[in-house]
C-alpha cells in the first residue's frame, strides 16, 4: 500500500487569506511527509511500499460570462466553467497567490476551493534548500529510490498552456495558470543551477546582458547602494547566495550560509533587493539564443513585472556611430530556438509602456534634449541570429534579408528574450548599444573595444536601472498589456 499523508478534504473560502493559509497547510503536510520518509530512507530504512505526496490545488466554478469590469489584463476567467491549477512553494509565492485569489474574488464573486490534487510531488522537488541527500546514497539505494518515490514527469511540465496548444479533455478543468506546480518546481531548481542564487532572491524587474562588463558595473553600483544608509535597497546578492546587507541593517538568519562559488555558474545572477521584491535582478546570459531561451523559460515562472535586454549589437546603418543606442520596436527572428513554441508568423509587438520608459531613461541619464537624442538613439528593427559568423555566409544572403526587414541592428539574444516575454506574458523591452559595424569595416578590435566599454557600459546600465525606476513609479498594473492576452487567457498573471 502506498504511504500517503492523511487526506485533507477540500474547503471553500471567501477570504483569499484563508484560502492561502489552507494551501500552505496542505503543502507543508505533504512536503513534510516526503522529507521525513526520505530522511529515514537515507538512514537505511526501506519503506514497505511507495511513498507519495501531492500538490495542493485551487479551483473556481463560474456560471456566467459576466464579471466586474477591470482594466487589468489578468485576474479573471473568460467565461463559465470549472478552472483550477496546482500550486507549489506557497512560502515563496505567498504574495503572488494572495493577489491572484483576491482578483478572482473581485472579478467573479465566487468561492475559492482549495484541496489536495492527484498530481504527485516528485521527491527531488521536496528537498529543502541545503539538502543534498541523494548524493550520500549508494548506487543501489539510488536505484531503489526510483521505485519508492515519484520522480519528475516531463509529461506534466510542458508549456502547452502558455503556447496555446493545450488540449482540453472532456471532464477536465480548464487551466487557471500558465504553469502547473511541477513545471514551476522544475524551473526553480534550474534557476539555482544556472544562476548560482536561490529563486527567493529574484526581484520583479530583470535586466539581461550578454557581457560581463555590465555585471562588473552592476556589482560596483550594488555595493555602493549598500553603503548608503538611506538606500531604497536593503540587500545585494551575488552568486553563491553571498548577502551584503545595507549599512545599518542586521544580518538575517541564513546569510551566513552564502559563500562565493569556486567558479561562476553558467548564467550568474545578481540581485538588488527591495523589501517589496520590486528591486532589480541582473543576469549575464552569455552569448547566443539558446542561453536566452533557457533562462527566460525558467525566470518566467516567477512572474516578473518586466524584463529588459541591455547588450551590445552590430550597427547595420552607415549613419550609426559606435556607442549609439538602438531601441527595438520590432524583431527579425532568425534565432530558431522558439520556432516550435512560437511560430515565426506570430508578431512580437512593442509595448508602449516599456518603450516610453526606456526612451525617457535615455533622456534622463544623458541629459540630452529631443534633437540631441535623435543623434545617439535610433528606434528600429533588431534582427537576432543564431549564426555568430553570419558575415561569412556566401552571396550576402543575410545582408539582403536584413536590408529587406529594415533592420538597424543585429545581435543574438534580443528577439529571443522579447519572443519569450510575449509567449509567457512577461512585459519586455530592448535597448542595445552599437559596438561594431561589420558591414562598414568597423569590426571589434581589442583597443577600440576596451575604450568603448569604458565609455558606454556605466551609462547604458544606469539607463536600464532608470527605466526600472520609471516603470515601478508608474505602477506595475499598467505594465501587463492586453496585447499579451490570447483569446482564452488564464486568470493568473
Amino acid at each position: 500500500m502506498p504511504q500517503i499523508p492523511d487526506f485533507i478534504a477540500p474547503t471553500r473560502h471567501t477570504d483569499p487569506a484563508d484560502a492561502l493559509a489552507q494551501v500552505q497547510r496542505i503543502y507543508q503536510q505533504q512536503i513534510g511527509h516526503l522529507r521525513a520518509a526520505m530522511q529515514r530512507f537515507v538512514a537505511g530504512e526501506t519503506p514497505d511500499g511507495a511513498v507519495r505526496a501531492f500538490y495542493p490545488f485551487v479551483r473556481v466554478h463560474t456560471s456566467t460570462v459576466a464579471r466586474t469590469d477591470s482594466k487589468l489584463a489578468y485576474g479573471f476567467v473568460e467565461g463559465p466553467g470549472r478552472f483550477e491549477t496546482t500550486l507549489t512553494r506557497p512560502d515563496l509565492f505567498a504574495g503572488y497567490y494572495a493577489e491572484q485569489f483576491r482578483l478572482l474574488r473581485n472579478s467573479h464573486n465566487v468561492e475559492l476551493e482549495v484541496g489536495t490534487s492527484a498530481h504527485p510531488i516528485p521527491i527531488h522537488f521536496s528537498f529543502a534548500e541545503h539538502d543534498h541527500v541523494e548524493g550520500t546514497l549508494t548506487p543501489e539505494r539510488r536505484m531503489l529510490m526510483r521505485d519508492l518515490f515519484d520522480l519528475p514527469d516531463l509529461a506534466a511540465m510542458d508549456d502547452g498552456i502558455a503556447n496555446g496548444t493545450h488540449q482540453h479533455r472532456p471532464g477536465e478543468a480548464l487551466p487557471l495558470s500558465l504553469f502547473t506546480a511541477p513545471r514551476v518546481d522544475y524551473s526553480l531548481h534550474r534557476l539555482r543551477h544556472y544562476t548560482g542564487t536561490q529563486p527567493e532572491w529574484f526581484q520583479n524587474f530583470v535586466l539581461f546582458t550578454n557581457y560581463q562588463f555590465y555585471i562588473d558595473e552592476f556589482v560596483r553600483l550594488g555595493h555602493a547602494e549598500m553603503a548608503k544608509p538611506d538606500s531604497e535597497y536593503i540587500a545585494f546578492i551575488e552568486p553563491g547566495n553571498v548577502v551584503t546587507r545595507r549599512t545599518g541593517l542586521p544580518a538575517q538568519t541564513g546569510d551566513e550560509l552564502g559563500a562565493p562559488p569556486p567558479r561562476l555558474p553558467q548564467m550568474p545572477a545578481y540581485h538588488l533587493v527591495r523589501a517589496d521584491r520590486s528591486g532589480i535582478s541582473m543576469v549575464n546570459i552569455g552569448v547566443g539564443p539558446a542561453n536566452a531561451k533557457t533562462i527566460t523559460d525558467h525566470i518566467a515562472v516567477l512572474r516578473p513585472h518586466a524584463w529588459l535586454m541591455l547588450g551590445h549589437c552590430a550597427g547595420l546603418r552607415n549613419s550609426q556611430q559606435l556607442g549609439d543606442y538602438v531601441l527595438a520596436h520590432a524583431y527579425v527572428r532568425e534565432d530558431h530556438v522558439l520556432d516550435e513554441d512560437l511560430p515565426l508568423w506570430v508578431p512580437i509587438p512593442a509595448l508602449a509602456e516599456i518603450q516610453v520608459a526606456l526612451e525617457q531613461a535615455v533622456a534622463d541619464v544623458t541629459q540630452m534634449g529631443r534633437d540631441e537624442l535623435k543623434r545617439i538613439m535610433r528606434t528600429g528593427t533588431v534582427a537576432s541570429t543564431d549564426n555568430r559568423n553570419w558575415e561569412l555566409l556566401p552571396d550576402n544572403t543575410p545582408q539582403r534579408r536584413f536590408s529587406q526587414s529594415r533592420a538597424v541592428a543585429l545581435d543574438m539574444e534580443s528577439a529571443t528574450i522579447a519572443a519569450n516575454g510575449f509567449r509567457f506574458r512577461v512585459p519586455y523591452g530592448t535597448l542595445l548599444c552599437v559596438s561594431d559595424k561589420p558591414l562598414h569595416g568597423e569590426i571589434k578590435l581589442p583597443g577600440m573595444a576596451n575604450h568603448f566599454y569604458r565609455e558606454r557600459v556605466d551609462q547604458h546600465l544606469r539607463i536600464g536601472m532608470r527605466a526600472v525606476e520609471i516603470l515601478r513609479t508608474g505602477g506595475v498594473h499598467r505594465l501587463h498589456s492586453r496585447k499579451l492576452r490570447s483569446f482564452a487567457e488564464v486568470a493568473f498573471q
